[in-house]
């Protein structure tokens, strides 16, 4: 899966509030090295201002161009770039890509409902799956390239609407193997096509929801957790029992930070909405309560900060429970990249989460 929409949702919200359609460019087709994969999405508004990135900024301005005729007459445009020539001075840049991409245009605007991005975003601020179909490819416009089948809301049993398009448009993609294939596609975790020999080609587009990352002791050290964190658009939660350290203002673009006890905690915060946790308040009977909050969890990822002895010191005092933690722990949390100040170890511990919500190979450090 290579689609995140945190970047374009600041410049979508801006003109949509402004009533200005935008062009969104969806990455369906890639061959050779690229520097995205389908699903990639860029948006871009009628000024040229765009969010998103589809290369390395090297196509990004000839799209932009594009663009322009997408939004002033709603018609979808799929552009193709060749990079596969070593020779190709393309645009006169010399990209030496040494690959290809297919790029769908279409506007987003008031006549289309905002669709897919309103609804996508919708389900980002939810935290909710969801997936939205795009049709790249159509012999006889029924339905025509450009059309976006969405999910109807939750209760609707999972059924599906294609909200902008006439009937007969919309009959071909409200087939019950079409629907089913868009109930699907949320779990899948990457693009998927569906299609109709010879007729349409149907491109299943999952939402992809960031990490939630909880941080168990919120002292100077979690702050750089914090900032790549949220570079990297991840929720963050933080929790301390210590007023001094669970202040929001310490901690700016986390989603949430929380003054409880260390026992309280599974009571506080709802462990299995996290995807990792990490333990790091450097105080052994909180880091112990935390522990044995986790150990009754579903989470895979348990980070413990600290060096072996003071692991083993913490699951001796857990007894029966660590047997259960035991696999899922890591500690030392964190790659071994090298560096003992806080941003070195933050970085280490972002990186191993990073590796881990990417189901990477996870090299894992020295016990």
């Amino acid at each position: 899966m290579d689609s995140v929409l945190a970047p374009l949702l600041p410049l979508f919200e801006r003109e949509r509030a402004a009533s200005r359609a935008m062009a969104l460019g969806i990455l369906v087709h890639t061959a050779g090295s690229t520097y995205r994969k389908p699903g990639a999405m860029l948006l871009i508004a009628a000024q040229g201002e765009y969010a998103g990135l589809i290369s390395g900024g090297c196509l990004e301005g000839d799209l932009a161009e594009r663009a322009r005729a997408v939004i002033a007459t709603g018609q979808p445009c799929l552009v193709t770039y060749d990079l596969r020539n070593a020779d190709d001075l393309v645009w006169g840049l010399g990209l030496g890509c040494e690959g290809a991409m297919r790029i769908l245009l279409l506007r987003v605007g008031p006549g289309e409902e905002w669709q897919p991005l309103a609804h996508l975003s919708e389900a980002l601020l939810a935290h909710r799956r969801t997936a939205v179909g795009v049709v790249t490819e159509s012999s006889d416009a029924r339905p025509p390239v450009g059309a976006v089948l969405l999910p109807e809301a939750p209760a609707a049993a999972g059924a599906g609407l294609a909200r902008t398009l006439p009937a007969d448009a919309a009959a071909a993609l409200l087939e019950p193997r079409v629907l089913a294939a868009l109930a699907e596609a949320p779990g899948a975790g990457q693009v998927r096509w569906l299609q109709a020999e010879g007729r349409w080609k149907l491109l299943l587009l999952p939402l992809f929801l960031p990490p939630r990352v909880l941080l168990l002791g919120a002292g100077p050290d979690a702050a750089p957790i914090v900032d790549f964190a949220v570079r990297l658009h991840w929720r963050v939660t933080l929790a301390d029992h210590r007023p001094a350290y669970a202040v929001p203002a310490r901690f700016a673009g986390a989603e949430r930070v929380l003054l409880t006890r260390p026992e309280d905690i599974a009571r506080a915060i709802d462990l299995p909405d996290f995807t990792a946790a990490v333990v790091m308040s450097h105080h052994l009977p909180s880091d112990l309560a935390y522990l044995r909050a986790l150990s009754a969890s579903p989470l895979q990822y348990i980070g413990l900060l600290g060096p072996p002895a003071r692991r083993e010191k913490l699951l001796s005092e857990l007894g029966p429970e660590a047997a259960q933690l035991r696999p899922r722990l890591r500690a030392p949390v964190g790659l071994n990249l090298g560096g003992r100040a806080p941003e070195d170890i933050a970085l280490a511990i972002v990186a191993e989460i990073h590796s881990f919500v990417h189901a990477m190979p996870q090299p894992r450090s020295a016990p």
